[in-house]
């Protein structure tokens, strides 16, 4: 059975809410740190209960004021959807609505051990896969998130440790385009300068978040507010799962496509941006509604993916401006 795709149910939920070897070329040392590390990575699949908590805390420009604490819940699957040992791909599915339930296809977080570039966000919508140096990327896991229809979002590299018997990831701060949260209600900032930790608790795992708004004033970043966020994802068996897993597999090899034509801009290794702020509606459900109708039966999988490769194509460029008329 198929699952029509809900456009109101999704607008409205998201209204509120190349690797070097691992193999001989380690030490016995290195091979068991990475093993630990990637039981961590593979320890945030599974079912889960999810609160998003995210507060302002200090205003550091005269005259703002604190918005209101943005607080929402969803039920959402993490699945492994590939795993090539130095290479981790996690898609987050949520499972919402009524006595009819139904999946969203969410964020996507890729996990690459020692990683010769990383996926960064150089403000204006663009992104570019910058080099990550020999020394830097030692023993280290880059972070990759996507979008819901796997465009860009933001990249990072850090050590997973172990510090008093809790695994947790934690980069430098880097550089985010505006959340959904934002992008849909306001235009007083135009960068997230974050750092992210991902922990390992008893109940699963938590998201932490520690932010600073930028606006671009005159070209020159100013921080508006600082904002922390703790989203946790407590394991959970009490919501309908299957119908995550059934959209999945009836779209995995649709979304397989998708995803490779995003990976073909940072494999080029040139700047690329979307050509609308924020993440664009218009992209989003043309790809979602794709993915729909394949599921349903209503449109075959290599027709699909040929109208998703005309999307992509009307929503990017690789002809950017400076930053300052991105921003506009």
């Amino acid at each position: 059975m198929g699952y029509k795709l809900n456009t109101a149910g999704i607008l409205g939920f998201f209204a509120l809410a190349g690797c070097m070897s691992t193999s001989s070329e380690m030490s016995s040392t290195d091979a068991t740190a990475f093993d630990r590390d990637r039981e961590a990575i593979l320890a945030m699949a599974g079912d889960y209960k999810v609160s998003f908590d995210f507060i302002e805390t200090v205003a550091l420009a005269e005259g703002y004021e604190l918005k209101d604490r943005k607080l929402s819940g969803a039920h959402e699957v993490v699945r492994v959807i590939e795993d090539r040992g130095d290479y981790i791909s996690l898609q987050h599915i949520l499972v919402v609505g009524g006595e009819e339930k139904f999946p969203i296809k969410h964020w996507r977080q890729d996990w690459v051990y020692e990683p010769q570039s990383v996926l960064t966000f150089i403000g204006g919508n663009a992104w570019v896969a910058k080099d990550v140096s020999r020394s830097a990327r030692r023993g280290a896991w880059a972070q990759e998130v996507y979008q819901v229809d796997d465009s860009p979002r933001y990249g990072a590299v850090g050590h997973w440790q172990y510090d008093d018997g809790v695994a947790a990831w934690q980069p430098a701060k880097a550089w985010r385009p505006l959340p959904r949260r934002d992008m849909t209600t306001r235009d007083d900032y135009h960068i997230m300068d974050g750092v992210n930790r991902h922990a390992i608790t008893p109940e699963g795992w938590v998201h932490e978040q520690d932010n600073t708004k930028l606006a671009m004033v005159s070209g020159d970043p100013e921080a508006l507010v600082r904002e922390v966020a703790v989203n946790t994802y407590r394991h959970s068996d009490g919501f309908e799962t299957e119908v995550a897993d059934t959209y999945w597999d009836a779209t995995k090899g649709y979304w397989a496509e998708v995803r490779g034509m995003w990976e073909g801009f940072e494999e080029a290794g040139e700047p690329y941006a979307l050509t609308l702020k924020g993440e664009p509606q218009a992209l989003y459900m043309a790809l979602l509604t794709l993915a729909g109708e394949v599921q349903d039966g209503e449109k075959s999988e290599d027709a699909a993916i040929g109208e998703a490769r005309g999307v992509i194509d009307e929503y990017t460029t690789l002809d950017l401006p400076p930053l300052t008329e991105r921003l506009r």
